[in-house]
C-alpha cells in the first residue's frame, strides 16, 4: 500500500516524517513569531422565570477587575480541544465542576462554535484570540463562583448593555460593574459584542432547526415551547397560530401520548406533552413575527 509522499504504510496513521524534516522541527524556534494566545468565551443561555438569562462571572483579578465578563478562561496548550476547554470552562468558573447537578446539565446541553474574535487590542495583556461558544440548557442550576472569580450569577439579557464596545484597560470604576445586575450593565472585553452574535444566532436557528427544545426537558406541551420563542425572539405570538405551525411541521415534535398532571394555571383541561422528533431542519420554518413579508 502506497502511503503518504509514496511511503510503505502498514496502517492507517501517517507515516514519520522524513529525516530532512525532523532536523527542520528540531531546529524550529516558536519563539521567532510574536506570541498569540487563545481562549475560549461560552454564551451560556436558559430560561429562568420565562425570562432569557446569560450566565456571566464577576472577575476577581485585572483587567476589568469587579466587571462582569461571558466564563471563559486560555485554552491549555497541548493538552484539550477547544470544545474541551468550553464545557471545562463552563463548568470550573462556576464553581460546578464535578457535581451531579451539573453533570446532569451538561450531558443535555447543546454546545456549537459561534465565532472567533481576535482585535490586537480586545485584551490589553496581549493579542488574545478568544474563540467563542454557544451554549443552551433547560433548568441549569444557580452557579457558585470559582477560583478565579469573585461571583457567577445568571442575568436576564434585557438587563445588559450590549451597545457599548468596551475600552481595553478599563475597570469597574469606569464601568460600573458590580453585583446586582442593574439595568445597562456593561460587559468587559469585547464581551458584549459576542453575546449580541450569540443572541442573533439562537434568534436565527430556531426558525429553522428545533433547537428550541434544547431549552426544555424532554416531555414538554406546547404553550411551554411557545414560552421559549417569546423569550429568545422577545416578542408574544399568538397561541393558537404557534400551536398550528408546530404541528405542521414534520417531525418538529412528537406527542407522547399522555398529558400533564393538572390543567393550566387558571383550570382547564391537561395540556398534552410532546418530545423532540427527528427532524434536523424545520420545513416549513418557524419565522420571527415581521419575517414572514421579508421572505415571501
Amino acid at each position: 500500500m502506497t502511503g503518504w509522499r509514496g511511503d510503505a504504510t502498514t496502517g492507517d496513521d501517517p507515516p514519520e516524517p522524513r529525516a530532512t524534516e525532523r532536523d527542520w522541527l528540531a531546529a524550529y524556534d516558536p519563539r521567532a513569531f510574536t506570541p498569540v494566545a487563545v481562549t475560549v468565551d461560552v454564551v451560556a443561555l436558559t430560561l429562568r422565570g420565562g425570562d432569557l438569562h446569560v450566565l456571566l462571572v464577576e472577575r476577581a483579578e485585572p483587567p476589568y477587575q469587579g466587571c462582569w465578563a461571558l466564563p471563559g478562561g486560555f485554552l491549555r496548550a497541548g493538552a484539550e480541544g477547544l470544545a474541551e476547554a468550553a464545557v471545562r470552562e463552563l463548568a470550573e468558573e462556576t464553581g460546578l465542576e464535578g457535581s451531579i447537578e451539573i453533570d446532569a446539565a451538561l450531558s443535555r446541553i447543546h454546545l456549537e462554535q459561534l465565532g472567533s474574535y481576535g482585535a490586537p487590542e480586545r485584551d490589553p495583556r496581549m493579542h488574545v484570540v478568544s474563540v467563542a461558544y454557544l451554549a443552551f440548557a433547560p433548568g441549569l442550576p444557580d452557579p457558585q463562583a470559582g477560583t478565579d472569580a469573585a461571583a457567577a450569577a445568571w442575568h436576564p439579557v434585557s438587563a445588559l448593555d450590549l451597545t457599548s464596545p468596551q475600552t481595553a484597560g478599563a475597570s469597574a470604576d469606569t464601568h460600573g460593574g458590580g453585583v446586582g445586575g442593574h439595568p445597562g450593565i456593561p460587559l468587559a472585553f469585547d464581551h458584549a459584542r459576542i453575546l449580541a452574535d450569540g443572541l442573533d444566532r439562537a434568534r436565527a436557528k430556531i426558525e429553522y432547526s428545533p433547537l428550541a427544545t434544547a431549552f426544555l426537558h424532554h416531555d414538554f406541551t406546547i404553550p411551554e415551547l411557545r414560552a421559549v420563542y417569546e423569550a429568545v425572539w422577545g416578542e408574544r405570538l399568538h397561541a393558537g397560530n404557534f400551536h398550528r405551525k408546530v404541528l405542521s411541521v414534520p417531525g418538529f415534535v412528537e406527542s407522547t401520548g399522555t398529558t400533564t398532571e393538572r390543567g393550566g394555571s387558571r383550570g382547564g383541561p391537561r395540556a398534552r406533552t410532546y418530545h423532540p422528533g427527528d427532524a434536523r431542519v424545520l420545513h416549513p420554518p418557524l419565522l420571527r413575527p415581521g419575517r414572514e413579508e421579508d421572505v415571501r
